[in-house]
This record gives C-alpha cells, structure tokens and sequence, in this order.
C-alpha cells in the first residue's frame, strides 16, 4: 500500500512558476513509477508527465514539454514537479500516482493522491 498526499498548488500569474511536491507513505515506495495527471473543469484526467522509479527515464506530454521538470528521491519518498512559464491553460487540479508500470495510461496507476489546485490567470 502507498499513499500520496500533494502540496504547493495555488495561484499564479501566466509566465510564473509554482513547484509541487508528492510525499509518499508506505512501504516499497521505490518499487513505483510516479506520475503526475490534471484534470480541469468539464475535461478528462489527462497523463502530465511521469520518471520510473530509478528516475533514469521520464516522459512528458508534449504540452508541458520545456517547461515542466520532474524529480524524485527515493531516500525521502518524495516527488516533485517543478513548473515554470505557466499557462492559463495549465490550470487544473493535479495528481500524484503510482504505477508499477511506466505508462501514460490513468487506469495503470494504482495509487493516486487527493489532488491540489493550480491556477494561471492572464
């Protein structure tokens, strides 16, 4: 079992830069591929970015590309996701979860946080 809990979501203006953290509870944390998903009003969960759990691959959506970063530590069972050039399109509630498998696909990750909110105004 793992559990995920985010924090540093909030507000801020398009061009700015917000970084997110997923700490991680539980045992075989390092086991995991960690993922982080968004999903705004009236859209689907959509996959943001994702790092196997040796963090020696990531993958991004295009969407995020240049602009997003992802890192973990596996000695302090964290993640994080740094955000730089926000977007009013950015805007979105955020997931952490965990997979066993390095995937994209929402439905493989069997472990997911509450969510944060990060909002990009114009």
């Amino acid at each position: 079992q793992v559990q995920l809990v985010e924090s540093g979501g909030g507000l801020v203006q398009a061009g700015g830069s917000l970084r997110l953290s997923c700490a991680a509870s539980g045992r075989t944390f390092t086991r995991y591929t960690l993922g982080w998903f968004r999903q705004a009003p009236g859209k689907e969960r959509e996959f943001v970015i994702a790092i196997t759990w040796n963090g020696a691959i990531t993958d991004y959506a295009d969407s995020v590309k240049g602009r997003f970063t992802i890192s973990r530590d596996n000695a302090k069972n964290t993640m994080s996701l740094q955000m730089n050039s926000l977007k009013p399109e950015d805007t979105a509630v955020y997931y952490c979860a965990a997979a066993i498998k390095f995937t994209r696909v929402p439905g493989a990750y069997e472990y997911w946080g509450q969510g944060t909110q990060v909002t990009v105004s114009s």
